[in-house]
């Protein structure tokens, strides 16, 4: 990056308890391998927040050694993603679900919701997710 600068990127989904969840995780990792923490700033959150993290969201992430069991869905309020370089949605603007609005730049990565789906089916959206990021660092910082 060419500026000192951090740039703030949001995951958003409605509730904050898969896709978002996913994104946030690999993301963090992203930026601690690369070491680019002063330079990446990460918030999550949904705009509909669940109670917990989904429980086939938790098994698939546990398998990538995550453990998302201790996070709790958080609402994101229009305050916090106003300030927000980029804004990823996780599928809701496709839907038509997603009431926040932003000056950054915008992107919607449509994913399917893993919410009740077999593990199989979230083992992929977790494995999409997971490129979809390591990509997303590569134009943000350049390749590892």
């Amino acid at each position: 990056m060419a500026h000192n600068e951090q740039t703030r990127v949001a995951f958003v989904c409605v509730q904050n308890a898969g896709r978002s969840q996913m994104a946030t995780a690999f993301a963090r990792r992203e930026r601690d391998e690369r070491d680019v923490g002063d330079e990446i700033d990460i918030l999550t959150g949904g705009t509909d927040p669940a109670d917990h993290v989904h429980d086939e969201v938790v098994d698939v992430m546990s398998e990538k050694g995550f453990e998302l069991a201790g996070e709790t869905p958080r609402a994101i309020s229009q305050d916090e993603i106003m300030d927000v370089d980029i804004v990823i949605t996780m599928g809701c603007s496709a839907e038509g679900i997603c009431p926040m609005t932003w000056r950054g730049d915008a992107r919607d990565w449509d994913l399917d919701d893993p919410d009740g789906q077999e593990l199989d089916a979230v083992r992929e959206i977790r494995d999409d997710i997971e490129g979809r990021v390591s990509a997303l660092f590569d134009e943000l910082v350049g390749e590892a």
